[in-house]
């Protein structure tokens, strides 16, 4: 999910909107606000406005920011029961052929090769230089498919980087195409009870899917992608579905939950992520921002260390022998919640780093940010100062995540 200031983008449009957000979470600077007609729209765009849906421009689209509770009211909603998000926005593809993983391992750190048929793992898309073109959860469906989602906001440049290292594969003999999933809507049902609401669609046994792994089966009639895994750190499910059975197939997870499930939005989704302790592309990982420094070292495979073979392999398999120059980390803090783009300070008043992402956790009922400090300023424990409006606030170095995940796994 690509960061674009969602908080700051929805206390400015407070002064048109119903007011029914609290005023706990600054994020970073909002983006340029587009006339609603260049945004596109997903096809369960009206459902959202006829059930209260305050949708602003995100990524080139319009998407519900929230819905009639506050945003901090949806974030325990979907920790105490389940949210339904739409992610339509973001962009679905399959790579098919003979070599479509060893096409897909020149462009990312995951070991797929190793995958087993019908699971998938995070992964970094990198350039020469190391640096993150994206984040994205890639899955091996077979052998000669793979499937994999991409953030909204990176969509354009990322079909064109895969677009064109294709072409040259392909021209020296490879066997791989691809196609884009514009003909599906996602929808990502988050929560302890996702699992048994959708239970009650599907034949499937989803207790015998663990996260990362990944089905096509029918859903509420519909052939349906469904992957159990998600962006909050709770157990949950994203579910690629064709387009014209999305609204229905949104009304019969709302209708079987009996009101436990929540029509959820892209602020909710902000804050869970945050209290997950996951990078925003965007804001707390960009194209100068390597895995390792991410803290993201743990999605580079094995084999992928010791073969290297993918862009900018030089410089992460240097920082993962002598360690990154930067590091991210979590954050608790006094006074008012970081915000992006603050400058972090050591406790003698050094520099030794900036605020990523930052704001107030509704589950801990504290502020909680996470950022890039210099190699040295990283352990647990280290107390740090946060730059705020010239004023300095106290703060300390923590563990991550901050609120603990709950993905569903084999005991």
């Amino acid at each position: 999910m690509r960061g674009n200031g969602l908080w700051q983008l929805g206390r400015r449009l407070s002064r048109r909107l119903p007011r029914s957000v609290p005023n706990p979470r600054p994020f970073a600077a909002a983006p340029a606000v587009e006339t609603s007609s260049e945004l596109k729209k997903t096809a369960l765009h009206d459902f959202h406005v006829e059930h209260g849906g305050k949708m602003v421009p995100f990524a080139g689209w319009s998407m519900p920011l929230q819905y009639k509770d506050s945003i901090m009211d949806s974030t325990l909603n979907c920790r105490a029961a389940a949210g339904l998000f739409d992610v339509s926005h973001m962009c679905g593809l399959s790579l098919h052929g003979r070599d479509c993983v060893p096409f897909l391992e020149t462009l990312v750190v995951a070991d797929v090769a190793g995958l087993l048929p019908g699971t998938g793992t995070l992964t970094i898309f990198t350039n020469e230089r190391g640096g993150a073109i994206d984040d994205s959860v890639v899955t091996k469906v077979q052998d000669d498919h793979i499937y994999l989602v991409v953030n909204a906001g990176c969509r354009d440049k990322d079909l064109a980087h895969i677009g064109a290292h294709m072409e040259a594969f392909k021209a020296k003999g490879g066997a791989v195409e691809w196609h884009i999933h514009d003909e599906r809507s996602l929808l990502a049902l988050q929560g302890p009870i996702a699992a048994p609401v959708l239970q009650l669609l599907t034949k499937e046994d989803l207790s015998k899917m663990y996260f990362g792994e990944f089905r096509t089966l029918d859903i509420n009639g519909s052939h349906c992608f469904l992957t159990r895994t998600g962006y909050t750190g709770e157990d949950g499910f994203e579910i690629s579905v064709p387009s014209e059975n999305a609204v229905d197939l949104t009304k019969a997870i709302l209708e079987k939950s009996e009101g436990k499930v929540r029509l959820t939005g892209l602020g909710a989704r902000d804050s869970l992520r945050l209290e997950a302790g996951l990078c925003l592309y965007g804001n707390d990982m960009e194209q100068h921002t390597t895995p390792v420094e991410a803290g993201l070292s743990w999605a580079i495979g094995k084999r992928r260390r010791a073969e290297g073979g993918f862009l900018g392999a030089e410089v992460i398999l240097k920082q993962l022998a002598e360690g990154p120059p930067v590091r991210r980390v979590g954050f608790f803090s006094t006074g008012p919640p970081p915000r992006s783009h603050g400058e972090i300070l050591s406790s003698s008043g050094e520099k030794i780093g900036e605020v990523t992402s930052g704001g107030f956790s509704p589950c801990l009922k504290k502020n909680i940010a996470m950022g890039y400090v210099k190699s040295g300023f990283h352990k647990s424990g280290t107390e740090v100062k946060f730059l705020i409006r010239g004023k300095s606030n106290d703060g300390v170095v923590t563990k991550m995540p901050f609120v603990p995940t709950k993905y569903y796994k084999p005991t």
